[in-house]
């Protein structure tokens, strides 16, 4: 077999268990795509030889017959995982050089179901962005191109190195975190599958913060059958994280039948936004039919305290920022700043900071700090607070009614070119989370599908949105969705 490295999860599941290959050929097939993909900036740390003591190993363990099926498959991990022995650094200079001594429950989970790690992947800096230009070791690119216009787009973010690889056919599958909308955005910017479950399904120790509250990890992957063989290996409870729920992990591939028949899915009013592209809007209208067709009974609903749930969260994650980041000042680990003749501690933080934290990182501490102060925190992060109960509210009364899932876009366009959206106006790249943010705000589970394409030929997604814990439901529901869409292009070779 040629091109291993664009097989599926299943597939490649499929074919070891059949002995027609070894995981050690399909880890040198990804490891060479790799190498062949420099230009794409997704891999920032490779780990050939972690990787292909793991696909020997798994090797064994498929010949012994007891082996989970994720065992033998080449994946990637975000640089957000810690993991043993392997730079961890969330691509921001302030955590440079940083090896932690310990893996993520996540990426050990993972390691312990035979999965062989390729290498870290790029991401934008603690997760804070939503088009990978934030990362200190530069922009990940996406494999995608508008038509035979040859500018660099991005992968989206702030899994974008993630989501290339997945996309480029350099993994099988990656880890990504979900914080506003950082898995499902990048994966409908490149044509791939992304599932962000229920806050407290996967373990969030060993993660590096952004917003303890908000932050999820899922896997990244190239459709939803795969989604849900690897989130069923990520899932679990775990004692080292208080927030992790202790709830059985369901089979989830052995839900996805794709029978819908029955099936209550929302479409919300307030989703309809100003400005919103045509091709969004018809491919939204698409979906709904798509799955009206395979049984669904389309319902219109009101989620009505949408608009605020931008807002909310721009106070929301920057505050929990600027307390999960004061952790970083060159005392005990990562970076520490030269210091000057008679500098004391104060010069030695500030110096640090300045030196280790970029740009859009010190903004949003900033702004959490801001909306932390005295002076500020009624005005602005206790009532982004009512506002979030008042967004949870909303989807509780809209499953209450019987609705099982809802409908949405994933994100407001296709991907855009590196360095389209300026500096000078952050809030222009926020609104790129303005139908992914809710869901976390909520907690609920949300997947991304691939849909189609734009005039340009590039990906666009649609988003489904699960009641709490009933990942599998929403599985399944992705799954009759991604039959009738049938979207099976890929991104042509340049690079």
């Amino acid at each position: 077999m040629s091109d291993l490295n664009k097989l599926g999860l299943a597939d490649a599941r499929d074919a070891l268990r059949a002995g027609d290959v070894t995981s050690v050929e399909l880890t040198e097939s990804c490891l060479k795509a790799i190498d062949d993909a420099d230009a794409l900036n997704a891999f920032v740390h490779k780990t050939p030889e972690i990787a292909l003591e793991r696909a020997k190993a798994a090797d064994e363990r498929i010949k012994g017959g007891d082996a989970p099926s994720m065992c033998g498959l080449p994946i990637g991990i975000k640089d957000l995982f810690c993991t043993k022995g392997v730079p961890s650094q969330a691509a921001s200079k302030i955590l440079e050089g940083f090896k932690p001594e310990y893996e993520s429950t996540v990426s050990q989970q993972l390691a312990d179901s035979g999965a062989v790690m390729l290498g870290k992947l790029n991401m934008d800096e603690f997760a804070m962005g939503s088009s990978n230009e934030t990362s200190i070791y530069g922009n990940a690119v996406s494999p995608w191109r508008r038509g035979n216009d040859d500018a660099q787009l991005t992968p989206g973010g702030s899994s974008g190195g993630s989501a290339s690889a997945v996309a480029a056919d350099l993994c099988l599958a990656a880890t990504g975190t979900d914080t506003g909308g950082s898995i499902r955005q990048p994966a409908a910017f490149t044509g791939i599958t992304g599932i962000k479950p229920t806050y407290g399904r996967c373990s969030r120790w060993g993660i590096i913060a952004f917003a303890s509250s908000l932050d999820q990890a899922g896997p990244m992957t190239k459709n939803v059958r795969d989604a849900a063989i690897m989130l069923e290996a990520m899932c679990g409870h775990d004692s080292k994280d208080s927030t992790s729920a202790e709830l059985a992990v369901p089979n989830f591939e052995a839900m996805l039948t794709g029978d819908i028949k029955g099936k209550k899915i929302g479409i919300p009013k307030e989703y309809r936004m100003e400005g919103m592209p045509a091709e969004i809007e018809k491919l939204w209208a698409d979906g709904a039919e798509m799955l009206k067709a395979a049984g669904a009974e389309i319902v219109d609903i009101s989620l009505p305290h949408t608009k605020y749930a931008l807002p909310a969260y721009y106070v929301i994650a920057p505050a929990e920022a600027s307390s999960n980041l004061a952790r970083y000042d060159g005392v005990r680990y990562g970076r520490r700043a030269t210091l000057a003749q008679g500098d004391g501690i104060t010069e030695m933080y500030e110096k640090t900071r300045a030196e280790g934290f970029g740009h859009e990182v010190q903004r949003r501490v900033m702004v959490g700090t801001y909306v932390l102060s005295a002076g500020f925190y009624d005005a602005y992060y206790n009532r982004a607070r009512k506002v979030r109960n008042l967004i949870k509210k909303d989807f509780e009364d809209v499953f209450a009614a019987g609705i099982d899932a809802i409908l949405t876009p994933a994100t407001p366009s296709a991907s855009f070119g590196l360095g389209e959206m300026t500096e000078a106006d952050p809030v222009q790249m926020y609104l790129n989370d303005v139908f992914t943010v809710t869901v976390n705000l909520a907690g609920l589970p949300g997947i991304s599908v691939p849909a189609g394409l734009d005039t340009q030929g590039l990906p666009l997604g649609l988003q489904l949105i699960g009641r709490p814990w009933e990942e599998g439901d929403l599985l399944n529901t992705a799954y009759a969705l991604e039959e009738a869409a049938g979207f099976v292009a890929k991104p042509g070779k340049w690079w």
